[in-house]
């Protein structure tokens, strides 16, 4: 990992999503671009009049300013720290700036305050989840402490979550994470165990592991009425750190969870949750 991305806003929010990345940064030697997005009106940026390049020059100045103060932090000393103000306005354009700096992981921070609905569907978070190529953390709550040490990692074992899967286990032994893998068998939509189990080796087989059938026993299976209660469930059972879940690019979180967005993951969870496109 070379460069971590964080979204600021200037919020509580994205100053606990800072904190997060400068712990992983740390841990991995690694640098954060810290990137604020403007939104000016295009009647700002591009006409002439004196008056409205003069506005911009403000809002411009101020936004340096802001910076200056946040990321006076005692966190972030000994990290290499990058400040950049951009004129987006559209939240999924941090796929480009990501991919400009050469990011491996996004930080973002999200209040969440109305469920998992309000924190993806429609949101600036899930405008990001949907789009960006590198995984994406979203940091709900501070944590001073961020080390998380077992994480779960959530799928329905299809061929197109095999990406995802790999990701994810590379990203969680690169922070030191055992990774614990669920799936989530529901009561409208039920299979035996022998019809999970031969779905489940067959994507152990295909994602390449070494030893499919050690890897089988070792996945959870989860009895619920929906795929979030069902991740929600094990993770509090498990004493889990963290969350990850493959997502199906623009269609969003929608398309994995197969109908409703569950609110309980984030909403009534205080993990972090980490997301890998598909």
């Amino acid at each position: 990992m070379k460069k971590i991305l964080v979204p600021v806003d200037f919020s509580n929010h994205s100053e606990y999503a800072l904190e997060v990345a400068a712990k992983i940064a740390k841990k991995q030697n690694t640098e954060i671009v810290a990137l604020h997005m403007m939104g000016l009106s295009d009647a700002v940026v591009t006409r002439d009049e004196s008056k409205e390049v003069f506005e911009a020059l403000y809002y411009m100045k101020l936004a340096e300013k802001r910076f200056a103060e946040f990321l006076d932090k005692d966190y972030l000393k000994g990290i290499k720290v990058t400040d950049a103000v951009h004129n987006y306005k559209i939240f999924s354009e941090l796929n480009e700036v990501a991919s400009e700096f050469g990011a491996d992981l996004i930080v973002m921070g999200s209040h969440g305050s109305s469920g998992l609905k309000e924190v993806f569907v429609g949101s600036n978070t899930e405008k990001v989840v949907r789009t960006s190529e590198i995984p994406v953390l979203v940091i709900k709550h501070r944590h001073e402490n961020f080390a998380p040490e077992v994480g779960v990692f959530a799928c329905d074992f299809l061929e197109n979550s095999i990406g995802p899967y790999k990701r994810a286990q590379k990203m969680f032994k690169a922070l030191g994470i055992e990774m614990e893998m669920l799936y989530v068998n529901l009561a409208g939509d039920f299979r035996s165990t022998r019809e999970i189990e031969k779905r489940i080796l067959s994507f152990l087989k295909s994602a390449g592991e070494e030893n499919p059938l050690e890897t089988l026993n070792k996945v959870i299976q989860y009895n619920e009425y929906s795929v979030e209660a069902g991740i929600f469930g094990y993770s509090q059972v498990s004493n889990a750190d963290i969350i990850a879940l493959p997502t199906q690019g623009r269609q969003g979180l929608a398309h994995f969870f197969s109908g409703s967005i569950g609110e309980d993951v984030v909403n009534h969870s205080d993990l972090p949750v980490m997301t890998f496109r598909v």
